[in-house]
């Protein structure tokens, strides 16, 4: 019996030990070669070459086996070589990142095969995806296109993070059911997780590795190689409109969630290098760090340009870059591409020059690539090099340069040392600025420059295997993306990253079959975001269908036994007022995390950085003007549902975006909580009892709009905190359970002052 059974690993040894099998395996309109001592490689057109018993794929169809095609040389060896070969029109394509995409059939439409044939682009952006099988059908088609393309390089589909809701409570009714069936109508089919700032509440990261593992494998299963994540920007300032994407104000938190995030997604698990068909590619976002932004203002609108430093702490934004995503614990070392954001750092420079983070030799230069050692690929935020027409519309991004070509934008992004450009096409503008270096450093200085980049993208498309395999299997994607395992997972994050700030005498969970009264809900017409027009409504935040799953609906106060009010953080304006008759020019405005009217008595008088070629004044100040959010109704609906129900509890549910001042609200709650891109299952959930609160607070949440005015934007945690009735102060990592006050490993680590941590 020994004897027998130590012939087993010694005929496995001599199977191993034998010729390499290849067999041919045709599917879903490509084949795959499979064998036995090397990688699957996946195909529609390109010829196979058998070398030293071997299987390769000759994509440049010259009956030999180049560098570039050979899957035993190393991905910087083999993207080197096809650098070497590729013409100046197919670099420059690969050194442009489209605009966004969308999958809604399988078929190639005229635009996606223009961007791939005429502009060599290699990078498409996807948006909106039908169906799972639908979004892998899609990339097995964009893939057989560039696949038949000279030198057949394949596509790196990549996408903005698309596995949350829209961060607020009120759009996703969905659950997985106890039985094991589960209904995702009124969603897309994938997991759903919290925002950012909800990941970043559960202050959990075995929460962040699930996430990482199972949203990068839905990824690969869509065809999706690149995620435009994450967002590590310290988020210092509470009024930027950003915040809710960012894994909060806390520079060490920060950190160890990039980390972990990155190590995640890039990870292919028993690769020698890391990489591999699982990997996902990280972009992070935003070097330097887009939070500091004066008054709070985004960077998305010429208003919002500059990120400023009044506490001299430019560093410190560092820190999630530097320590985290630059500093991975596995072998794939370093998130693999960057994109800067749009501000202007302004000061930071010694030379005294002032442009966008995208055109900055220093930002870029000098402080990414020769101090900090980076050598991913630095991909632009998109629109920088397009042409903008006011300060108060969203059109183009050149911040410091709006007065320079087309050519002359791309060229000083090059110069900086930039690799892609994104949402930009338009190859031959490209190609303009490399005659531009050519003129400035010489033709052989220019091949060099550019194909130093075109070598940086090629190893990320290398690292993921799609050289050897770009296809997928829509069949397998309907499988793997929102299958009941990840939609699990995703659900199990939600109930953690919910925040109980108060909860008077106990008076949650309520438990049991009682009477439930959810007042209507008015929403004032106003503007989004982008400055578009929104209309009013009226809605009931958690639908009466759904409520009725958990309690006894009923339609007023007195039958209640008691409210429920779900409401929003503060809708803020985004700091400007457009011209008007008052104000031929328009003003700035104060950014308010106050419901009700805010007039900024204790603004600057001055602003510390300001001016614009197409504005007059280059003071942004917005002291004395008067704000009032949006959703100035919220705090009366708290305030008038509380006086209707008297001594009945009132639990109010903040969907949260960014800090808000609680004290409009506070007093009238007698349980309160805050959520960050959960389901209103998850809501009804802790409410009910059926899971207990979990998360903490990722942010400081201000006593009043007069400590937000006095802190500075470049500093996290520096607010006088509200303190509740109940003597609880709400600061960053507080949080309650049905016990009180979380006290755990994750407070012992992340609660203590910044100055503990050595910054």
């Amino acid at each position: 019996m020994k004897k027998s059974c130590l012939l087993i690993p010694v005929l496995i040894c001599l199977a191993a030990c034998g010729r390499n099998e290849i067999n041919y395996q045709p599917v879903e309109g490509y084949t795959i070669v499979n064998q036995t001592k090397g990688p699957a490689l996946g195909f529609t057109s390109a010829p196979i070459l058998t070398i030293d018993g071997y299987a390769f794929k000759d994509l440049s169809r010259d009956g030999k086996l180049d560098v570039y095609e050979d899957w035993r040389k190393d991905a910087k060896t083999r993207a080197k070589d096809l650098a070497s070969k590729l013409t100046l029109e197919e670099i420059c394509g690969l050194m442009l990142y489209s605009s966004a995409v969308d999958a809604f059939s399988p078929e190639l439409t005229d635009k996606h095969k223009s961007l791939l044939a005429d502009d060599h682009i290699r990078h498409m952006l996807v948006r909106e995806v039908a169906t799972p099988s639908t979004g892998a059908a899609w990339s097995n088609n964009v893939q057989a296109f560039c696949e038949q393309e000279r030198l057949g390089i394949p596509s790196n589909n990549s996408s903005d993070p698309r596995n949350y809701t829209n961060g607020t409570a009120n759009v996703n009714n969905y659950k997985p059911e106890p039985d094991g069936e589960y209904d995702p109508s009124g969603v897309s089919n994938i997991s759903k997780w919290p925002r950012e700032m909800g990941l970043a509440a559960t202050f959990d990261m075995d929460v962040i590795r699930r996430h990482g593992e199972m949203v990068s494998a839905e990824y690969r299963a869509l065809g999706i190689t690149t995620a435009l994540s994450p967002q590590v920007d310290m988020a210092s300032d509470p009024r930027w409109r950003r915040f809710y994407g960012t894994f909060s104000e806390d520079p060490a938190l920060c950190r160890d969630i990039a980390r972990i995030y990155c190590e995640a997604f890039q990870t292919t698990p028993g690769s020698k290098t890391g990489w591999g068909n699982q990997s996902v590619n990280c972009m992070v976002k935003h070097w330097p760090g887009g939070g500091s932004g004066e008054g709070g203002r985004d960077a998305h609108f010429g208003t919002g340009k500059y990120a400023v430093y009044p506490g001299n702490n430019f560093a410190q934004g560092l820190v999630p870059f530097t320590e985290g995503a630059f500093k991975l614990p596995g072998k794939t070392r370093m998130a693999s591409a960057v994109m800067p954001y749009y501000t202007i750092s302004y000061g930071q420079d010694p030379s005294g020059e002032n442009v966008g983070n995208g055109f900055s030799k220093y930002i870029i230069g000098d402080l990414l690539r020769d101090k900090y050692k980076y050598d991913g690929v630095v991909c632009t935020d998109w629109g920088i090099v397009r042409e903008y027409n006011v300060p108060w519309e969203h059109k183009g991004t050149p911040w410091g340069v709006e007065t320079l070509s087309a050519a002359e934008k791309r060229f000083k992004c090059f110069e900086a040392g930039v690799d892609q450009l994104g949402g930009a096409k338009d190859n031959a503008v490209s190609i303009e600025a490399y005659r531009l270096w050519e003129a400035k450093y010489g033709e052989r200085s220019a091949r060099e420059r550019f194909e130093l980049s075109a070598c940086r993208i090629l190893v990320n498309i290398f690292n993921t295997g799609l050289f050897e395999n770009p296809y997928v299997s829509p069949q397998k994607a309907d499988q793997i993306v929102g299958c009941k395992e990840f939609t699990a997972a995703g659900y199990d994050a939600q109930l953690k990253s919910v925040v109980m700030l108060k909860n008077v005498a106990g008076v949650l969970p309520k438990a049991g079959r009682l009477k439930v009264y959810e007042p209507l809900r008015h929403v004032p017409a106003g503007l989004s975001h982008w400055q578009k027009p929104t209309p009013e409504y009226d809605e009931y935040p958690i639908s009466k269908e759904l409520l009725g799953r958990y309690y006894e609906v009923v339609d007023s106060p007195s039958e209640a036994d008691f409210a429920i009010v779900c409401i929003k953080s503060p809708v803020g304006h985004w700091g400007y007022v457009q011209p008007n008759e008052e104000y031929p020019e328009g003003h700035y405005n104060p950014i308010s995390l106050q419901w009700g009217p805010y007039k900024a008595i204790n603004a600057r008088e001055h602003s510390i950085a300001g001016g614009d070629p197409k504005e007059s004044s280059s003071n942004r100040s917005y002291r004395g003007f008067e704000e009032t959010s949006s959703n100035a109704t919220d705090a009366i609906l708290v305030r008038d549902t509380k006086l209707a129900m008297g001594e009945k509890p009132v639990v109010v549910v903040v969907a949260m975006e960014r800090p808000f001042v609680p004290a409009e609200i506070e007093p009238w709650a007698d349980a309160l909580l805050t959520v960050c891109g959960v389901s209103n299952n998850a809501i009804l959930d802790i409410v009910s009892g059926a899971a207990e609160p979990y998360g903490l607070l990722p942010c400081q949440l201000p006593a009043d709009m007069e400590t937000v005015e006095a802190q500075c934007e470049d500093v996290p945690r520096d607010m006088r905190c509200y303190k509740d009735s109940e003597g609880n102060t709400y600061d960053f990592a507080y949080g309650l359970n049905w016990s009180g006050v979380i006290d755990d490993g994750r407070t012992a680590k992340y609660r203590r002052p910044l100055a503990a941590c050595g910054w």
